[in-house]
């Protein structure tokens, strides 16, 4: 019997380890897919993308108008950038990746999406810390802005992030929204102190399970999705 896996890429990285490997999953053969760890722990996988696709959905539905600039901090596996791409309302998606090796899996085609997100004309990627963004005095102003970049609010890939997730780091952020515009942020677990914190700086506030089947464990797992506007 012979199993497809393969390492794409590994790199040392200021946050850790970062390996991007494809494998066929032994519960369901002649499946492929797409994984990332970093510093030796599971990051995100090509195999459950319900709610990172439903970030920029979920964003999307309570934003109204047309020609809509979108700011996603992370790119990962481009399933948010691509979600908000499908919309003919979005004008723009502009990425911020901190990792420049995360950036050159895009670029190399190494990640499932590459193909359709490299033809886009419309997207964007940087390579930048997405919080110092947030934080400095905006260059212009997003529709939506959504973050997807650590575990949760408590559980954070780098210490320094956790200033954006305090009322003051919200405030700072929600400067960079148009009027009515939407922050949208990603997490695995339902945070009540960071629901409390946005509900302190903005007018609305929505948290949302994203319920999906993990088939790897054979249990329903739940990711939150934060929306507020100003």
């Amino acid at each position: 019997m012979t199993i497809n896996f393969e390492i794409l890429a590994y790199d040392e990285t200021p946050l850790g380890p970062l390996c991007l490997r494809r494998r066929e999953l032994l519960a369901e053969p002649g499946t492929i897919v797409t994984e990332v760890s970093l510093n030796h722990e599971f990051l995100m996988s090509s195999y459950n993308t319900a709610s990172e696709r439903a970030l920029a959905s979920g964003a999307l539905a309570l934003r109204e108008g047309t020609g809509l600039d979108a700011l996603v901090g992370g790119l990962g596996l481009g399933y948010t950038a691509r979600e908000a791409l499908a919309s003919d309302r979005v004008a723009r998606v502009e990425v911020v990746e901190f990792l420049p090796q995360v950036i050159g899996w895009l670029e190399k085609g190494l990640i499932p999406l590459a193909a359709e997100l490299n033809a886009d004309p419309r997207l964007r990627v940087v390579q930048d810390d997405v919080y110092r963004r947030l934080s400095a005095e905006p260059a212009r102003l997003f529709d939506l802005v959504l973050i997807d970049v650590d575990h949760s609010p408590e559980d954070r890939l780098a210490a320094a992030n956790g200033s954006f997730y305090t009322e003051e780091g919200l405030e700072r952020a929600k400067r960079h929204l148009m009027p009515g515009g939407v922050l949208g942020v990603w997490s695995y677990d339902e945070s009540a102190s960071f629901a409390a914190a946005l509900r302190r700086v903005f007018r609305d506030v929505r948290v949302e399970p994203v319920e999906f089947k993990n088939r790897f464990v054979g249990e329903t797992q739940t990711d939150w999705l934060f929306f507020a506007r100003p």
